[in-house]
């Protein structure tokens, strides 16, 4: 797809205004618990992002996705519960 993020940034927050983690290029570490989940992988060294998070039941959240230096186009946000 053309008009798919090539380099994305995910930000997650508490309601609107606490960040509550961010990141840009998932790290390695991770793969394992993609596989925990039964996410889809990320190739190594995609410009994809990843975070696990611990998150309070009944707490509003909000997950935000950017294109790096400004750049739009579509991706595709995957929520998953760690076992």
């Amino acid at each position: 797809m053309s008009d798919t993020l090539a380099n994305l940034r995910l930000e997650v927050y508490a309601g609107d205004q606490v960040k509550l983690a961010e990141n840009d290029d998932w790290a390695a570490g991770l793969a394992p618990t993609f596989v925990a989940t039964g996410a889809s992988p990320l190739p190594p060294g995609s410009r994809d992002a990843a975070v696990v998070l611990t998150l309070a039941a009944g707490n509003r959240y909000t997950a935000v996705v950017r294109g790096a230096g400004g750049s739009s186009g579509e991706a595709l946000l995957e929520i998953y519960e760690v076992p």
